[in-house]
């Protein structure tokens, strides 16, 4: 007997996590079925929903004026549409055998368990945090959820003026934190593993990023591996240290990425691939399960320039896996069918963008390319105000495919990469890409937009490579 057929003819839905994915699967699920057909509980461990993460380094720097600006919906809006929202209550459990979820109240520790018919896991992602000396201290922040912004903006309203901020970390999170603590006038070090920062651009394009920070007075400290967060007298950090060398600091903020959280999956013996998050089919449908889907962070993906898995911890992804499993679990039909990899970022008035793959993923898929890359302007060089910007294409060998676009400079660059991202997912050849009819007029492109040029000059590059 089914869970539905002992309450009658109702089912029940599970959500387990209250921010994009899982708060837009379980809104999409009751526009197309009512209270009376299919009851919702949501779990969320924290004290917000469907808020934007991805808005965090720009409230803590003080763009964003106030952490409500970030909340799309609150648990109130959610309740009030029919939802059962579950604020700080934690899943510790799935029993896949018996259709159930067992769930901790933060507050109170009761534990108790919850039946469904059908179950979504949008569990999200998990700061790295190296199992380092001094990493769990007091002034240690990561930046992943509001709370966590929250914790790190009371720490800065409590160092000294023109204190000091090291971020460990140089990808999106610790360029952008950069920023934010350049913003809130500290004197910002960033210390970095890789040997360029961005580590999602080739090192050839990380280098100009490398450079534009120290431009902006940012120090940057590349290839050195984090040793131990020391810690003064009073328990907190007081700086980072390397094999070379310890850099002081006021605050210490995590920019090292993140990880799928499938720990709950893993326990109950759900399909994990090659970066740690669930597998899913087309419908966001767990593989191998009828009645469990997944979406958010806690997933990987496919890749539609390179045919493999990837893990894109991004908020567009996020929502647009819960309307897909919300239309699935509601009775419609939808599907995700795939990335390309699109991510635009900045730190100061630097913009950063990228699309498709870099040239070791280009090797690592097996591809033969070649690679362009080609100075420009954001507008017509005699219009005031035009800014300089690198691109670098990748063009698959003797078929021309477009395989990837990176981006740096100035305003104006960094979304020029949405036009890559369309020629990508529509399979075009750079050849093709030289013809797009773009708009034109001198405050907005040079006659030749700098995309087009970057694929004039792939072109050719693949018509003498024969």
């Amino acid at each position: 007997m089914s869970m539905s057929d002992a309450r009658g003819a109702r089912e029940r839905l599970v959500v387990i996590g209250g921010d994009a994915a899982g708060m837009s699967a379980a809104s999409q699920a009751r526009r197309l079925k009512g209270p009376d057909e299919l009851e919702i509980v949501a779990f969320e461990r924290g004290h917000f929903t469907s808020y934007s993460a991805c808005g965090i380094p720009y409230w803590v720097g003080g763009d964003v004026p106030g952490r409500d600006r970030l909340i799309a919906r609150t648990p109130e809006e959610h309740r009030a549409r029919d939802i059962d929202l579950r604020l700080r209550t934690e899943v510790t459990e799935l029993d896949l055998d018996r259709g159930r979820v067992r769930a901790r109240d933060l507050d109170s520790g009761a534990e108790s368990w919850t039946s469904y018919d059908k179950l979504v896991i949008a569990t999200g992602a998990r700061p790295i945090r190296p199992e380092l000396p001094g990493m769990d201290a007091p002034g240690v922040h990561g930046v992943q959820t509001l709370d966590d912004g929250q914790a790190l903006i009371d720490t800065l309203a409590r160092a000294r003026a023109g204190g000091r901020a090291v971020v460990v970390g140089a990808g999106y999170i610790g360029v952008e934190m950069a920023e934010a603590m350049i913003n809130r006038g500290f004197e910002v070090t960033v210390v970095n593993r890789g040997e360029e920062p961005m580590a999602t651009l080739d090192p050839d394009m990380g280098r100009l990023v490398h450079k534009a920070m120290e431009g902006l007075g940012i120090t940057m400290v590349n290839d050195a591996e984090v040793t131990s967060l020391p810690v003064g007298d009073d328990g907190r950090a007081r700086g980072v240290a390397t094999a070379d060398a310890e850099f002081p600091a006021d605050v210490v903020v995590l920019g090292i990425g993140v990880r799928p959280e499938t720990s709950l999956a893993r326990a109950a013996g759900l399909p994990l691939g090659e970066y740690g998050g669930l597998l899913t089919d087309r419908s966001m449908r767990v593989r191998g399960q009828e009645n469990v889907w997944a979406g958010g962070d806690c997933v990987e993906v496919l890749d539609l320039v390179s045919g493999q898995q990837r893990h894109v911890p991004l908020g567009t992804h996020a929502n647009k896996h819960g309307q897909i499993i919300g239309a699935n679990v509601g009775g419609d039909y939808a599907t995700f069918p795939g990335v390309v990899g699109t991510a635009v970022s900045k730190v100061c008035d630097l913009e950063i963008a990228r699309t498709g793959l870099r040239e070791k993923d280009a090797r690592r898929a097996g591809l033969r390319f070649e690679a362009v890359t080609i100075e420009s302007t954001s507008r017509a060089g005699y219009y005031p105000n035009a800014s300089p910007m690198t691109v670098k294409m990748l063009a698959e060998l003797r078929t021309g495919r477009l395989l990837g676009v990176q981006i740096v400079g100035r305003e104006g660059a960094g979304k020029r990469v949405d036009i890559a991202a369309v020629a990508l997912t529509a399979g075009l050849t750079v050849e093709q890409m030289t013809a797009l009819d773009l708009g034109y007029a001198p405050p907005f492109s040079p006659v030749w937009d700098p995309v087009l040029v970057a694929a004039r000059k792939a072109a050719a590059r693949i018509r003498a490579a024969g």
